[in-house]
């Protein structure tokens, strides 16, 4: 599979020089190839190479940044996707001295790609300004600018700094997300779900009592709600899990807890099973999750938890089975050992097992 980085090629880059071309007569081709390609070019990760071809377009069309901007606005709707983000990103990287400017163009670029990483540094310029255009974008017809009042906000934001202010103090961005709580925009309401998430991670009960404030008005906001709080139920938050209706029952409980095979090798899988017993009259609201010890280059366990499933269960007997991966992914790291995986329902530990992973081929 195509990694972000290899969207990069020689293919991408001539294809993008020949617009900038149509748009801007003096844009020089072969500086702005040779300045992508200069040295450590491969060794660069995905942002990495992000900023080195904002840079290279920088040097090719040596113009004031001021008549720059129309010509990227103007070949921006031929410039959609996320390979694009080198365009707000040059705005970033020019523009913090010109913040009208700046603003307008951001948000017309978030609109082909996404300017939630190139909007930071003008929030750590001027934290106050930026909320009252955050207000501003929030009340927008366009959903990806609402997104972008949103996102670019987040505390802690995948792939850019944290903003530290509004992980001390979330308030400011809560009285703005609380205009997008109803939004029609699935693309909108995740964004604001991660931010709620993001500032579950650290103000945990205050996002708990916006649960419960928020929960129960609108459809979308309760769609806003459940995915915020995905981080407090899988802490079995007391709070977050009364309001889902999450309650431990002595009546629901699990037997026979296996894993299908005592070793797997890195890249393989394994299967849990196990069956649910209903013993009530009525169906159960439940929560199924497992957390499973993954084993650290250090020798110890650092313990992950995994989301089942959440529904009804009626009264009686239900087999419960689910495949769980060991594929290498760029994001987690396996190391050979004893590994444990604990279920729970409703937030009580049903049992635990163990497997041990192996190296690939051993």
């Amino acid at each position: 599979m195509e990694t972000f980085k290899e969207l990069y090629n020689d293919t991408f880059l001539q294809e993008f020089s020949a617009r900038m071309q149509r748009y801007a007569t003096d844009f020089r081709e072969q500086e702005f190839y040779d300045h992508v390609h200069a040295a450590g070019w491969e060794q660069l990760a995905f942002k990495q190479r992000i900023r080195r071809i904002s840079e290279a377009l920088t040097a090719a069309l040596s113009l004031p940044y001021e008549q720059v901007i129309p010509i990227l606005l103007e070949v921006a709707p031929e410039c959609t996707g996320v390979q694009y983000l080198f365009l707000p990103d040059y705005v970033e990287l020019n523009g913090l001295d010109h913040h009208e400017l700046s603003m307008h163009a951001l948000e017309q670029l978030t609109c082909y790609s996404s300017a939630e990483f190139a909007v930071r540094p003008f929030i750590l310029q001027d934290p106050e300004r930026m909320l009252e255009q955050m207000n501003r974008w929030a009340d927008h017809e366009n959903e990806h600018i609402r997104r972008l009042a949103s996102e670019g906000f987040r505390p802690r934001l995948p792939w850019s700094f944290q903003l530290k202010m509004f992980i001390i103090d979330p308030e400011p961005t809560l009285r703005i997300l609380d205009k997008l709580k109803q939004d029609p925009s699935l693309y909108v309401r995740k964004s604001v779900a991660n931010h709620l998430n993001d500032i579950a991670k650290d103000h945990p009960d205050r996002i708990a009592a916006i649960a419960r404030e928020w929960y129960g008005k609108h459809p979308h906001t309760d769609w806003i709600v459940r995915h915020g709080c995905r981080t407090l139920l899988k802490q079995d938050h007391p709070e977050v899990m009364d309001l889902f209706g999450y309650l431990p029952n002595e009546q629901v409980r699990v037997s026979d807890l296996v894993v299908s095979t005592p070793e797997v090798e890195i890249g393989g899988e394994i299967e849990l099973t196990f069956t649910l017993f209903n013993e009530t009259s009525s169906a159960q609201n439940l929560r199924i999750d497992y957390e499973v010890d993954l084993m650290k280059a250090n020798g110890r366990h650092a313990a992950k938890r995994f989301r089942w499933v959440s529904r009804e269960f009626a009264p009686g007997e239900h087999p419960m089975r689910k495949k769980h991966s060991f594929k290498l992914i760029t994001t987690r790291v396996y190391y050979p050992g004893v590994h444990h995986i604990r279920l729970y329902v409703n937030g009580a530990n049903q049992g635990d097992v163990s497997f041990v992973l192996t190296a690939p081929g051993g």
